[in-house]
């Protein structure tokens, strides 16, 4: 049985990132200088908030080190790129050694993300044998690019086995993926989405993933809370980062509705954020969100919009 190993492909329903974020070979690395805005504030942000690839395009055109660039005269410290594993060997280090000269530190990229398997729910030793596979090559990806934290999406669940089956199954796998990553330190982090944009799925929200991660009872498996999809599936944000926070390694941002950035919707970002740098949290806020006006002008929006929730 064959089975997808492109990170890109497995991340279709991120369309928002944009094809520069998905076609790393058609995109020229060159050392074209970017030229940031005159509006530009260039104080580092109090927290690690986490652009992607193709968000600042319009400033700083398509080469993805001149992107790095611009995030960086613009104040952010860190960068994620779900799609990494699907770049090539030299783009992966010509990226890492770019974030090191400005002092940038790597957030998560995909190791595995499928909306159609049940890899997890019901292992397979063949299926078993591919995803751990694919670990050791996140691995390997992670050295590259300096990158501490990885995605897992643990696929679906079934229909035909009592849930709490499913659930054993899927923590015995996530251990035999615990044990290939410790050695490199590489942690992975489970990522629950909202059953409405992804039914079907086994991961939903916060209260499971932290069972889980319990059970595994791992360094290297931990929960990535994205605050767009929890806020969809049960709300109350900041009680469930309070009862989880043993397990909650990495932040993702996307306000709702519009998954689009901060003060675009519903969600109160400043609060949240204020939260986390009371509590010291000291990790990556990625920004997995589109940009709800489009060219500079909305480029710029996004940059404002986190300078506001950032003034705490």
């Amino acid at each position: 049985m064959e089975y997808d190993k492109s990170a890109s492909h497995l991340l279709s329903r991120r369309n928002f990132i944009g094809s520069a974020a998905i076609t790393a070979a058609a995109v020229s690395l060159g050392t074209s200088a970017t030229k940031a805005s005159a509006q530009s504030n260039t104080a580092k942000f109090k927290m690690k908030y986490a652009p992607h690839f193709g968000m600042f395009e319009k400033h700083a055109g398509k080469d993805f080190l001149d992107q790095l660039q611009f995030m960086a005269d613009e104040g952010f410290t860190a960068m994620e790129d779900n799609g990494m594993m699907g770049r090539d060997v030299e783009t992966q280090k010509k990226i890492g050694k770019k974030m090191q000269q400005l002092n940038m530190e790597m957030g998560v990229f995909v190791s595995y993300a499928n909306f159609k398997e049940s890899v997890f729910v019901m292992p397979e030793e063949e299926k078993t044998k591919w995803l751990l596979g694919q670990m050791k090559k996140a691995v390997e990806v992670a050295k590259r690019v300096n990158a501490k934290w990885t995605t897992v999406v643990p696929g679906c669940f079934v229909n035909n086995i009592e849930w709490d089956y499913q659930t054993a199954n899927c923590i015995e796998i996530l251990k035999k993926c615990a044990a290939v990553l410790e050695p490199s330190g590489l942690v992975m982090v489970l990522e629950p989405l909202n059953k409405w944009n992804h039914p079907g799925l086994f991961l939903s929200k916060i209260p499971q993933a932290y069972q889980i991660c319990k059970a595994v009872n791992s360094p290297f498996c931990k929960i990535l809370d994205d605050l767009y999809h929890q806020q969809i599936s049960e709300g109350n944000l900041i009680p469930n980062i309070q009862r989880a926070w043993s397990e909650i390694k990495y932040f993702q941002m996307g306000d709702n509705p519009g998954r689009n950035e901060p003060t675009t919707g519903e969600i109160n970002y400043k609060n949240i954020f204020k939260y986390l740098h009371d509590r010291k949290f000291d990790g990556i806020l990625g920004m997995e969100h589109g940009n709800s006006i489009k060219g500079k002008k909305g480029e710029r929006a996004v940059i404002d919009a986190y300078r506001e929730c950032d003034n705490f």
